[in-house]
């Protein structure tokens, strides 16, 4: 029985092995196995940009290929990782929760303009209050509580282990302690409190179009994509129930996708009638979401 003696191969043939690999899985080949070879070596791309002549272990060659056969297979990236970039952070994800999106950042950066007026600079204890619905990996309530030390942030999900991903995020940015999370439907959880902020990200894709693997989103959690036949199912439970959890002044923010923006605002003109909101358009100016605010008292 003869045996193959390992070859070392250098950090750009390795990479160049990955980018074959995973060009059969969609567009961002070099990309994917950039960062998947920048994870093996526990190094930063710029690195292994300006070290391709280097020589790596067959261990790390090893670990690389096994990498990138799964990624090919379509798994995304961030769950073969473990974590996900969101708002210049690193949040820690996986299987039972939802892959932040960039575009999610705008809900953020809304509510954050509009808790950095409600805070009052004369009442150092004041703590403005937000509550996320369906808290998923926590990026939206985490990224709030590190962001504005001036609020306190719950959210709400219907499935335990996102929560465990949740508290995890929590911990990590240091936040817990001005952080709640709630298992349960909606905004049940927390009753007839009300909030200064009010943000939900619930299911909007409806279920003939929610993805299948390969494609990447076909992995994440069914639960957290289907939105029912048209995609308003969880929306028109909840935006109902939406005026009774705002204080006055207070802010709510729905996020949805094109093709069923129209159907979310319509829910949220039945729900306030004397109200105007807006339209949010996402990085590419495609309506996003939905911003509303009530009147002050």
């Amino acid at each position: 029985m003869s045996t193959t003696a390992y070859r070392p191969q250098t950090i750009a043939q390795t990479l160049a092995r990955g980018i074959v690999t995973l060009a059969r899985a969609g567009d961002s080949a070099r990309a994917d196995a950039l960062q998947l070879l920048a994870f093996v070596l526990g190094r930063e791309r710029s690195w292994i940009v300006a070290h391709g002549e280097s020589f790596m272990s067959k261990p790390q060659s090893e670990k690389f290929v096994s990498l990138c056969e799964v990624r090919a297979t379509g798994t995304p990236l961030a769950y073969i990782l473990g974590f996900a970039g969101f708002y210049k952070r690193e949040f820690s994800v996986n299987e039972n929760v939802l892959v932040p999106r960039p575009e999610t950042e705008h809900l953020v950066d809304e509510a954050l303009a509009h808790i950095k007026l409600r805070v009052n600079p004369n009442l150092p204890k004041q703590f403005v209050t937000a509550l996320d619905v369906g808290v998923g990996s926590g990026a939206i309530a985490c990224t709030i509580a590190a962001e504005n030390a001036n609020v306190f942030v719950e959210g709400t999900d219907t499935s335990s282990k996102a929560l465990k991903v949740a508290e995890h995020n929590a911990r990590r940015l240091n936040v817990i302690s001005r952080c709640r999370f709630h298992f349960g439907s909606l905004a049940h959880p927390v009753g007839d409190r009300q909030f200064d902020v009010v943000i939900a990200n619930l299911p909007y894709v409806p279920t003939a179009d929610v993805p299948k693997p390969p494609a990447s989103a076909g992995f994440e959690p069914r639960e957290a994509l289907d939105g029912g036949v048209d995609g308003m199912k969880g929306y028109r439970e909840f935006v109902p129930s939406a005026p009774g959890l705002l204080k006055p002044g207070g802010m709510l923010l729905l996020e949805a996708a094109p093709p069923v923006i129209d159907a979310l605002a319509t829910l949220v003109n039945q729900a306030f009638p004397r109200v105007e909101f807006e339209v949010g358009e996402d990085y590419a100016g495609l309506a996003r979401y939905v911003k509303l605010v009530t009147p002050d008292d």
